[in-house]
């Protein structure tokens, strides 16, 4: 008794959700840091110059897009170990390998330096990245959703969805810094920094997540481990396949639409209309700053009325903003780019906080990992990744306008407010139908108001 209560003890919701939050700001600055190059300077970098100037862009972003073809392969392998193993493991090593392979990307020759070879090794690392990834969301999920109070699920869920935020915070902040630099001095050493700072940050990662324990959901998974003997995936994709078919277009527009507003926004302006790269860096480390205020007290809304109430509020927000967004820009007033930029991060913010704790409540537990994994990272491979290529392909379309990016994700978005609800249906259907008691593990806190 005494060794399960201090156990428990040690486990807070609080620290868990601090070693979440901390764990996925060092991942999700290496991936940004990555998303942000890829948009103002890999095309110089890393491709021929006399290449035209939208096919190297085209290129850049391609190179960023790989990253997400292995992200399922990441969900699927870091799932079974963190269904069989525990969910700590998994978290260190996905730690690791992220920022093994970004400290490895600022130390890479240029493409006037070692031709083809460049642009290769770049893609190398990218795939590491896209594993490491891959497994990293769905254990910092469960560590903070699995420790969470009940009816907080929601609420301490999202610390570890601010871990986006304060990525993309310090990933913008670092790039705003060195082109402080001048852009010669950028282009030639000052974009390799942020890369290279990420050691420091792994370091302090490590000694965060080492210290943790696995939730007390973890146990009893291990504890019934020999009648859960199937693997992991086969059992999600013969039992739950529609929950994780719906959860991939439900997280539509949270992954690939954060991707068109952000990475493609910054092309778009710089490449399109010549705007002030500082500018717009600026702008959206002040949007990455307004996310991370937001989304707790929108997560805490979500365990107060229904977190796909507020999902679906979200939604609807980026729906009514997907076209201002983009035509202010052609205005050029810093006001009014900077006032969009923050009500688009605004509503995003709304469907991306609580979504963890909503999957999270679809899967079984001794599957928990494996299922969220497979949601997030397939939509992230379909929608993510090639979010931005598709952006410019649209765009390249309409000799360069904004408004087919703006359309596809105004459609994206209605059709995540269709599988956010029908999520939403399954979970009051697994309630209904006991799918609880056929498990001995507690299915954690529910999060689904009625």
């Amino acid at each position: 008794m005494t060794d399960r209560t201090t156990s428990t003890k040690s486990r807070s919701p609080y620290r868990s959700a601090f070693a979440a939050l901390a764990g996925t700001s060092i991942e999700w600055y290496d991936f940004y840091a990555f998303a942000t190059a890829a948009a103002i300077v890999f095309d110089d970098v890393f491709f021929p110059a006399d290449m035209p100037p939208a096919l190297r862009t085209l290129s850049s972003f391609a190179t960023f897009a790989v990253g997400f073809l292995l992200r399922p392969l990441g969900g699927i392998v870091f799932g079974h170990i963190g269904d069989r193993v525990g969910r700590k493991k998994t978290l260190v090593i996905t730690l690791l390998m992220m920022g093994t392979a970004s400290f490895a990307i600022g130390l890479l020759p240029t493409y006037g330096q070692v031709g083809v070879l460049a642009p290769i090794l770049l893609i190398v690392l990218r795939l590491v990245q896209g594993v490491a990834i891959g497994g990293e969301w769905g254990g910092a999920v469960l560590i903070a959703v699995e420790n969470a109070p009940a009816g907080r699920a929601t609420f301490f869920g999202s610390f570890a969805q601010l871990g986006s935020s304060v990525g993309a915070l310090l990933s913008t902040g670092a790039f705003s810094l060195m082109n402080l630099f001048g852009d010669e001095a950028f282009d030639s050493w000052g974009w390799r920094v942020p890369f290279l700072a990420s050691a420091v940050l792994v370091v302090i990662g490590l000694v965060i997540r080492t210290r943790l324990e696995d939730s007390p959901v973890m146990e009893d998974v291990r504890a019934g481990q020999e009648e859960n003997d199937r693997l992991p995936v086969a059992e999600v994709l013969q039992k739950d396949w529609r929950t994780v078919l719906v959860g991939v277009f439900a997280l539509a527009t949270a992954t690939g639409g954060y991707y068109v507003v952000t990475s493609y926004l910054l092309a778009y302006g710089t490449d399109t209309l010549h705007l002030s790269e500082s500018m717009l860096l600026n702008g959206l480390s002040l949007a990455a700053f307004l996310e991370l205020v937001v989304t707790p007290f929108l997560a805490l809304l979500g365990d107060r009325i229904g977190s796909h109430r507020v999902v679906v509020a979200g939604l609807g927000g980026v729906v009514l903003l997907a076209v201002p967004q983009f035509l202010v820009m052609d205005t050029g007033s810093v006001a009014l780019i900077y006032l969009m930029m923050l009500a688009m991060r605004f509503v995003m913010s709304a469907l991306y906080g609580p979504i963890a704790a909503i999957l999270a409540d679809g899967f079984a537990p001794h599957v928990r990992y494996t299922g969220i994994s497979l949601s997030y990272q397939v939509c992230n491979m379909v929608f993510g990744g090639f979010a931005p290529v598709a952006a410019v392909w649209l765009s390249s379309l309409a000799d360069g306008a904004y408004w087919p990016p703006a359309v596809a994700l105004m459609a994206v978005s209605v059709l995540g407010i269709w599988c956010t609800l029908r999520l939403r249906t399954y979970h009051l259907r697994r309630l209904a139908a006991g799918a609880a008691a056929t498990t001995p593990a507690p299915a954690g806190p529910v999060t689904v108001s009625a």
